[in-house]
């Protein structure tokens, strides 16, 4: 096992298990995480073997994510429990905010417990972003139009992960929500005055979140950058909002990067601007030219943000997860939940 700290670089690999070339990337010093898409998972216990795999290259160990939100955003399937769509939970609220409320921390549990039972570390969850109800990219992964119902579902669904020994993951900062094209595809702009963000960024101020991803989206109130790359914004969730935890970019490989150029200006211009890990995904080749070319003075305390966010709480066994009273209980709220 190599020791190594944790470096800036969030990488992913092609398959369901590891290859000569994924241990020698995984274990680059400019490596922290990897990120696991549908591709890489089978079954559970293949899952469980892959991230056994990875978690014994190097010490500390490297950050295992996905993104398994629920609702159409969930990577494992089969053998995990189908989590409802945020704005599942926004309706229940409306309804009956206490029920609602029980029901984000019980889905919140299920979801941070399977994935650790299985090995991961890490979900990007929740999504922050309001929903106002054009976006192409948001919709239903959103809990609701409103800040107040936003900050009380996802402070219950953060109370569930925290309850498995997961961190939460704020997204997409400051908001991606008013914005009608999606970023995987485009770059979308949003011509607000900062006044009018008030209530898309109340949620990153009110909430204690662990980790926040931000928006491949310009804000012409703040920068002629997407705030992945603008220092402004950057510096604002750290000094303004006083957020002390891991900043990561949205995936530097989506079409909304690609405002500062090909991808080493891409990692350069994000790391520049303070954001902790970058997510270079789904670009192979790109990633060994990364790796070969970019030569970043590394701060080292953001590597130990990121460290911060391995669990030290030991996870419960899949087997030992089926006879947990908590676990029972909220699958008969979720079962419900998706009726």
């Amino acid at each position: 096992m190599t020791s190594l700290p944790l470096g800036p670089l969030m990488i992913d690999i092609a398959g369901t298990e590891l290859t000569e070339l994924d241990r020698q990337r995984l274990c680059h010093p400019l490596v922290g995480g990897i990120i696991l898409f549908s591709r890489n998972y089978a079954d559970p216990a293949q899952l469980a073997a892959l991230t056994a795999a990875i978690h014994a290259l190097r010490s500390p160990r490297l950050l295992i994510a996905v993104d398994h939100e629920g609702g159409r955003v969930q990577r494992f399937r089969e053998g995990f429990t189908r989590l409802p769509a945020m704005a599942r939970l926004g309706k229940l609220w409306d309804e009956q905010p206490e029920a609602a409320l029980a029901a984000a921390r019980q889905v919140g549990y299920v979801l941070a417990a399977e994935l650790r039972a299985r090995g991961v570390d890490y979900s990007f969850t929740p999504v922050l972003d309001l929903d106002y109800g054009p976006s192409r990219v948001i919709g239903d992964r959103a809990f609701h139009r409103q800040p107040d119902a936003v900050i009380a579902l996802a402070a219950a669904l953060g109370e569930g992960l925290k309850l498995a020994g997961m961190g939460s993951c704020g997204k997409h900062f400051p908001g991606h929500g008013y914005v009608i094209p999606d970023s995987h595809l485009e770059l979308p702009v949003d011509d607000r005055a900062f006044a009018e963000m008030r209530e898309d960024i109340a949620p990153y101020r009110e909430l204690s979140l662990d980790g926040v991803m931000a928006a491949h989206v310009i804000y012409n109130c703040m920068d002629c950058n997407t705030a992945v790359f603008s220092n402004k914004w950057i510096s604002y969730l750290r000094n303004d909002i006083k957020f002390d935890g891991v900043v990561f970019t949205d995936d530097l490989s989506m079409a909304g990067a690609g405002v500062v150029g090909g991808m080493l200006n891409r990692v350069e211009t994000a790391y520049a601007a303070g954001c902790d890990m970058l997510l270079v995904c789904n670009a192979p080749d790109v990633v060994g030219e990364v790796l070969e070319n970019w030569q970043p003075a590394v701060d080292e305390r953001r590597g130990q943000r990121v460290e911060a966010l391995l669990p030290t709480q030991p996870a419960l066994s899949w087997e030992v997860l089926q006879l947990d009273a908590t676990y029972q209980a909220a699958q008969q709220t979720i079962a419900k939940l998706m009726a």
